[in-house]
């Protein structure tokens, strides 16, 4: 339930388009954390990434949740790429934990075909997750 004293989501859509720019920009890399951190990526590692994932909480401390199939298998997940902006709107793509749990897979998520679309003025938080590359994407 969206919160009615909440009328704008100015706040949480800087965030969102800073996070869609530097997605957008292709694989750079930079260093880990924060939302408004101004690349993607860790030098330290020179690994290039192209997602920061994000969660979505409530005004009631609960982490949003949405349905993925991701071959023929159904989940949740609280994990989210953005895509889009429009207003207030904000369109995600659900991210998967990444199935490949061998040691050659260092990346955490892979990108799922579901998408959904969260109205800004109902999210209280936004957490950032540390920059990755999903492929796909």
């Amino acid at each position: 339930m969206c919160s009615s004293n909440n009328n704008d989501c100015s706040c949480f859509a800087k965030i969102i388009e800073r996070i869609i720019s530097l997605q957008q920009q292709g694989d750079t890399c930079g260093d880990f954390g924060g939302c408004d951190k101004p690349f993607l990526g860790n030098l330290a590692n020179v690994v290039c990434l192209n997602t920061r994932p994000i969660t979505f909480y409530s005004c009631s401390g609960t982490q949003f949740t949405f349905p993925y199939t991701l071959n023929g298998v159904e989940g949740t997940s609280g994990v989210f790429r953005v895509e889009n902006l429009d207003e207030c709107c904000c369109k995600c793509r659900v991210l998967a934990p990444n199935p490949d749990t061998s040691t050659t897979s260092t990346f955490p998520y892979v990108a799922t075909d579901d998408f959904f679309t969260i109205n800004l003025k109902c999210v209280c938080a936004i957490k950032c997750l540390g920059d990755t590359f999903v492929s796909g994407v």
